[in-house]
C-alpha cells in the first residue's frame, strides 16, 4: 500500500512539475488588466475560452497581471501599462512585442500572429 501511495505521489509530482517555477513556460502572453474593464471582459468572452486550445495559447500561455497590483518580480524589467487590456508577448524574460487594447477578435488574431512570428522557431 505504501509503495502504491509513493508511486501515486511521484506520478502526481510529474504531472505538476511543468507548472512549477523551474518549468514555467519560456514564452507567455502577459495580459495587463483591471477590474471593470469592458474590453478585458470582451476579450475573455470572445477569446478567453478558446485561447488555451490554440497553437498560440499552447506556445504562449496567458498570464494575467492586474495593473493595480505590484508588478511580479520576474516582470519588473518589463514596462507595465496603464491602458487595459495590454498584451505583452514575453520570451525568455524579454519583451517581444505588445498589443495595446483589444481591437476585436479578427484583428486580435492577426496582431498576435505578427508578434508570434518574431519568436525563434520551436525546437
Amino acid at each position: 500500500m505504501k509503495a502504491l501511495l509513493a508511486s501515486i505521489v511521484l506520478f502526481a509530482g510529474l504531472l505538476v512539475a511543468p507548472l512549477s517555477h523551474a518549468g514555467e513556460p519560456r514564452t507567455a502572453l502577459v495580459m495587463f488588466e483591471q477590474q471593470n474593464c469592458e474590453w478585458c471582459a470582451a476579450w475573455f468572452s470572445e477569446i478567453g475560452p478558446i485561447y488555451p486550445l490554440t497553437a498560440e495559447g499552447k506556445r504562449a500561455p496567458i498570464r494575467r497581471v492586474d495593473i493595480h497590483d505590484p508588478m511580479p518580480d520576474d516582470l519588473a524589467h518589463i514596462e507595465g501599462s496603464r491602458f487595459t487590456p495590454t498584451f505583452v508577448l514575453i520570451h525568455n524574460g524579454q519583451e517581444v512585442g505588445r498589443i495595446r487594447g483589444y481591437p476585436g477578435e479578427d484583428f486580435f488574431w492577426g496582431l498576435l500572429d505578427q508578434l508570434m512570428q518574431r519568436l525563434p522557431p520551436q525546437g
